[in-house]
């Protein structure tokens, strides 16, 4: 997976590209969306295999998940300051990127993106990005560089492409 750090990039690129439409709480609430599906790592202390579908990469990061929790942030669209549409596409986009970085990573099962549809674990064929370690201390190596190298080349660039093409289009 990439880091928690790169799984941000997406909606804040996206937040920030999109401007005035987007509130200060709805670009928070979408970067929390974008490292949301992560969550499912508790399942490691309770004993839930890595390949279930409840398990590290199952359920969490499918279009379903990411289209559920979509429709659960238009209840919010006034706590969020935005407009329906908008509280929707955000943390779509932020959810929905997740599975789709954590695709073009080296390692892990895959994930099932087409969950409830298919358990099966998918990467994309090509795989840039380097797998993030799970500890903090292993960042403090060369592995640890290694990710964030391939991160800023893989995600942050395209994310920072991706702002500058919003805020153009909106001119």
């Amino acid at each position: 997976m990439p880091t928690i750090f790169s799984h941000v990039a997406v909606p804040l690129a996206t937040s920030l590209g999109l401007g005035k439409i987007v509130s200060r709480r709805l670009l928070a609430f979408s970067a929390f969306c974008a490292v949301l599906p992560d969550f499912d790592t508790i399942g490691f202390k309770l004993g839930i295999s890595y390949a279930s579908q409840w398990g590290h990469r199952g359920f969490t990061h499918s279009i379903t998940f990411a289209v559920a929790v979509a429709l659960l942030a238009i209840c919010f669209s006034r706590p969020l300051k935005s407009r329906a549409w908008v509280v929707f596409l955000l943390p779509f986009v932020a959810v929905v990127s997740h599975p789709l970085l954590d695709m073009l990573t080296s390692g892990g099962l895959g994930v099932a993106l087409y969950w409830p549809y298919s358990n099966e674990r998918l990467f994309f064929e090509v795989r840039p990005i380097a797998v993030s370690p799970i500890r903090i201390a292993n960042f403090f190596t060369e592995r640890g560089w290694r990710v964030i190298k391939s991160e800023l080349l893989w995600v942050w660039l395209p994310s920072v492409i991706l702002l500058f093409t919003l805020r153009g289009m909106r001119k």
